[in-house]
């Protein structure tokens, strides 16, 4: 926001909205304890049904009046309540405010929110849903609200901010690689991509600032999240914006994520580098395609494959033998369930069988560098260098020893990568050359693409020879079966400290489409991960 905006952080409330009767005639009696005298006995346990009714009654009744301390003092994080309750009807503009309860469901209250954004002679309706949830205080005993900035609109993170002005960048027009217009409505995954589109080339793209209610997230100003359009008052002109997403393949990604929680997927061009879709199916708004950190598990295998390639110590059709388990560093790593061993496998069989134990019988052969140096030179990752055209996350192998150097070349460890890592790893292990990936054309602001060594003619041969087998007759064949053209894959799952099942990972390629994705306690690779990146090769044209 310009105009010398000032930000209120949203630990509290933003200014909202509601319909209808609302809380604002309820009578509040007790603004700080809720008790009628000190002698009342201490109440333990969830709060019961008349508790629930009546700290809502009395925590929207104040929010309805603006009475920001009255109504901070019914949630059990006060000063950050009151914090935001403040900010909304100050930075955000937001007035004549209406909340309307729905039906509880337990200690949960859904609510209706209506109200006014005024700004500058110019003033537009606001309308949204939420919820709250009624806790026992623990140290008051008291029933509180359950604070979390989302009951004050159900965008709002910790540390955000809600503001109304002059929209810190013009408004864009992003179009796709065959001029359709990208819009967050019928593309809702791209909605934080588009956001940080706008901050970086608003200006650029030649459009005219707006006003508008926003919700600022921390850092904003510098290397955060861009803003979050809520509501516009005063439209700008949008900036025309290419970029290299194909409507296809983002329509594709949108439907194979959209059938798993917490799941993320990105294809790319391997011949250019050019990002053709990223989606996200995330409750928390995350976006973990490109920006995820999480242990890549048996995908990994493809760079570790190149580098025990590179550095001589066997070849696909050298010697990877795969016992029942294998021991490094006095830890026993397995196999998953049911693999048989193989003292006779071949680095291809074991690749292709997903085999754990052949990779880390390997481990007292490579250095602790060895596999971040194939995957800083060959595959260009690990560097912190990448150019995208948004914020991303561009992969952490980390010289290892002990361990945790057996541990990376089944991907686990301290290994850590996203969904576009391993599409960019996939396409480089295709065309043997590392393209830096790209939403929008270097050319727009002169950014200096990441770049890298690649790999061998000889190298690329055995990892496609690898991956094709894998996608026909390995771990991956029934998921990939029916799909046609030049295939290949790599399944992968990755054990997470706290989580009951392992993160699915798969990625894959097909003709010159690259793809790979992650679901977060998703189980194994073909169980969630490889029929999203599989239906998405299918789909994408």
């Amino acid at each position: 926001m310009r105009r010398g905006v000032k930000a209120g952080v949203i630990g509290g409330v933003c200014a909202v909205v509601l319909g209808g009767a609302g809380y604002g005639a309820y009578n509040v009696l007790t603004a700080l304890d809720g008790d009628d005298g000190g002698s009342a006995t201490v109440r333990t346990g969830p709060p019961g049904a008349a508790e629930v009714r009546e700290t809502t009654a009395r925590f929207l009744a104040a929010w309805e009046k603006g009475d920001a301390a009255t109504a901070a003092s019914y949630t059990n994080f006060p000063e950050a309540a009151r914090q935001l309750l403040t900010a909304y009807g100050g930075d955000a503009h937001i007035t004549r405010v209406r909340v309307t309860p729905g039906t509880a469901a337990g200690r949960t209250v859904p609510f209706t929110v209506t109200a006014a954004v005024s700004y500058d002679g110019t003033s537009r309706p606001l309308a949204y849903r939420s919820r709250l949830t009624v806790v026992r205080g623990k140290t008051s005993h008291r029933p509180l609200v359950d604070w979390q900035p989302s009951v004050v609109h159900p965008r709002l993170r910790k540390g955000d901010t809600l503001v109304t002005g002059e929209s810190a960048a013009p408004p864009i027009e992003a179009v796709d690689r065959d001029n359709g217009v990208l819009t967050k409505q019928k593309y809702p995954s791209l909605s934080p991509v588009l956001d940080e589109l706008r901050k970086r080339y608003g200006d650029k793209a030649g459009g005219r600032a707006g006003v508008e209610l926003a919700i600022r997230h921390a850092g904003a100003d510098g290397a955060g999240r861009a803003d979050t359009p809520l509501l516009t008052l005063v439209k700008g002109r949008p900036g025309r914006l290419r970029t290299t997403f194909s409507a296809k393949a983002q329509a594709a990604a949108e439907t194979a994520v959209g059938r798993y929680p917490d799941a993320s997927v990105v294809a790319v061009r391997a011949s250019t580098g050019e990002i053709l879709a990223v989606a996200d199916h995330r409750n928390d708004g995350f976006g973990a395609a490109l920006l995820g950190e999480r242990a890549p598990g048996s995908t990994m295998k493809i760079i570790s494959a190149a580098a025990l390639i590179d550095t001589g110590r066997t070849t696909a059709n050298g010697p990877a033998p795969c016992p029942a388990s294998a021991v490094s560093m006095s830890q026993t790593f397995r196999n998953l369930k049911g693999l048989t061993p193989d003292e006779h496998a071949t680095l291809s069989d074991s690749f292709a069988r997903s085999c754990n134990t052949a990779f880390v019988k390997f481990a007292d052969e490579v250095k602790p560098d060895t596999l971040t140096r194939e995957a800083e030179e060959r595959f260009g990752l690990g560097r912190n260098n990448w150019q995208i055209g948004v914020p991303s996350f561009d992969g952490r192998v980390p010289a290892a020893g002990g361990s945790d150097k057996a541990a990376g070349l089944i991907g686990q460890g301290q290994v850590q990568m996203s969904p576009l890592n391993m599409a960019s790893v996939t396409a480089t292990a295709m065309t043997g050359t590392f393209r830096q990936p790209v939403l929008v054309p270097l050319a727009l602001d002169g950014r200096t693409p990441a770049r890298a060594r690649g790999l061998s003619p000889g190298t690329v041969a055995q990892l496609r020879a690898m991956m094709n087998r894998t996608a026909r007759s390995g771990t991956a064949a029934g998921v990939m079966a029916g799909l046609s053209g030049n295939v290949g894959a790599k399944t992968g799952s990755a054990e997470v400290d706290g989580e009951a099942r392992p993160d699915s990972w798969f990625t894959g390629y097909r003709d010159d489409v690259a793809a790979a994705a992650m679901v977060e306690d998703g189980g194994h690779g073909i169980d969630a991960a490889g029929p999203i990146v599989a239906s998405l090769l299918r789909n994408a044209g």
